[in-house]
């Protein structure tokens, strides 16, 4: 979990450089049928155990791949530094987002955030890119990757 606290300045100069990697996030049958239920996502490949282990090659039912990216936002608190001066942020929203690989009931994923650009939009505005790969712990393959934007509102 990150603790560091920079100046504009100061995270304007790590540009181009990897910024932090959340603590990892279990993804368990009982997160998958939360998500379910309040999107109203009830495809059989995420919340039916059996039919899952039967009728896909997933060995199993695997997270909506929404819910994946929906962990951004506690993956962001873990890895990203603190802004001297903020008073808020906001999720800014998303430039692209690819599903690489299915989180599978009972795996562990974590993020890593590489800041891709910082942009000032107006004295109290700071608009953030990170390019962010969603790992899956013992896979090769990330589960996601997606440029992700925030803004930083200053006080």
């Amino acid at each position: 979990m990150s603790k560091e606290t920079l100046t504009v300045d100061e995270i304007k100069s790590r540009v181009g450089q990897n910024i932090g990697t959340s603590r990892w996030f279990t993804v368990d049958q009982k997160r998958i049928d939360g998500f379910a239920d309040v999107t109203e996502d009830h495809q059989f490949i995420h919340i039916d155990v059996e039919r899952a282990k039967k009728e896909t090659p997933f060995g199993g039912t695997i997270a909506h791949g929404f819910l994946t990216l929906s962990l951004l936002a506690p993956m962001g608190y873990d890895a990203l530094p603190s802004l001297t001066n903020r008073a808020m942020g906001i999720n800014y929203g998303l430039d692209k987002v690819r599903f690489l690989n299915p989180v599978r009931a009972g795996s562990r994923v974590r993020a890593h955030y590489k800041l891709a650009d910082v942009t000032q939009r107006s004295p109290k505005e700071l608009l953030f890119k990170y390019e962010v790969t969603v790992e899956i712990e013992g896979q090769e393959r990330p589960a996601l990757i997606a440029e992700s934007l925030g803004m930083a509102v200053l006080a």
